[in-house]
């Protein structure tokens, strides 16, 4: 500070004030830099509490407009970069998509160990040419993963083996049982169906090797059984060809369905990930009407902030 500068009192927010004895101006620091990333804590519960503009107004003592201009600033910036130490330390992953509209599909990759989300990208639809990008730019940044945990999107799975050829896949339990249901339907016409549906039932109490042999064993007396029998139903009823989908189901998924009990740190099923989207949406629906870039920023952000909740990161 100049000699010629001395303090000057204080103003009625109790902030300092200076007076230049030269010029004889009083004037006080402003520090427009530390005033933003104050602010940003508005930004942070805007996003991860779902509080509307007007909570916050009431909230923060702040207009509306004030609040919004705070918004669309962070909204406008991309999220930090994570650390490469995270992506180098996660073996276990779960990979899974939601759809916000019929063509922008949010598709997430999340480390099961320690739940940081490594990778979010809104697409139009879960397919090779959009998940690979995705998942080179993982292995750029030296992810290594032993297991990934997923539905049976076949072309997402081409994109995994081709960019890590030697990780196992998991299909998650969840996925097969209730596509698996929602084919044989509440009350299935045939007894094949019927005794297929119990047995779907079962899968996601498999926590151990007994539970597992049990699995198959019931379903190997179910599939030759009734196999012949649902070959031979007619294709012009919908019931009857979403049988036969449901055997098909199974039988392409029993190869990867039980490496989790094998080893523990595989998840058998993507409910992690699920439960994460639910509350996403539910916080989602509380900012409606956002443009689609600020929808886009706010899906980010989101995402980023389940990772870093500490806003000092940002």
């Amino acid at each position: 500070m100049s000699s010629k500068v001395i303090f000057y009192g204080k103003t009625t927010n109790n902030k300092q004030r200076f007076k230049c004895e030269s010029c004889n101006k009083a004037y006080i620091w402003k520090r427009r830099y530390n005033k933003t990333y104050k602010e940003k804590r508005w930004f942070i519960l805007w996003v991860r509490e779902g509080y509307s503009i007007r909570q916050l107004s009431n909230m923060s003592g702040y207009s509306e407009a004030k609040l919004k201009r705070i918004k669309n600033f962070w909204l406008d910036k991309e999220p930090p970069s994570l650390s490469y130490d995270i992506y180098q330390r996660a073996k276990y992953l779960l990979f899974d998509g939601t759809y916000f509209h019929k063509n922008g599909c949010l598709a997430i990759i999340i480390d099961y160990g320690s739940k940081n989300i490594l990778a979010y990208s809104y697409i139009d639809k879960e397919s090779y040419h959009n998940v690979y990008p995705m998942l080179m730019d993982l292995r750029e940044k030296r992810l290594d993963p032993k297991a990934i945990t997923m539905d049976g999107h076949r072309f997402v799975i081409k994109a995994i083996f081709d960019v890590w050829p030697n990780v196992l896949i998991q299909r998650c339990l969840y996925h097969i049982q209730r596509q698996g249901l929602q084919w044989l339907r509440v009350y299935p016409r045939t007894e094949a169906g019927r005794e297929l549906r119990f047995i779907l039932k079962s899968i996601t109490n498999i926590k151990t090797e007994k539970d597992k042999m049990v699995f198959l064993a019931t379903y190997s007396d179910w599939y030759y059984k009734y196999r012949e029998f649902i070959k031979k139903l007619p294709r012009n009823s919908v019931a009857n060809i979403d049988l036969k989908k449901a055997m098909g189901l199974i039988n392409n998924a029993l190869p990867d369905m039980f490496h989790y009990i094998d080893n523990p740190f595989i998840a058998p099923t993507t409910n992690l990930l699920e439960n994460f989207y639910s509350q996403l949406k539910h916080n989602y629906r509380s900012h409606r009407g956002l443009t689609e870039q600020h929808k886009i920023a706010y899906l980010k952000w989101f995402c980023f902030l389940k990772t870093c909740g500490n806003t000092n990161n940002l």
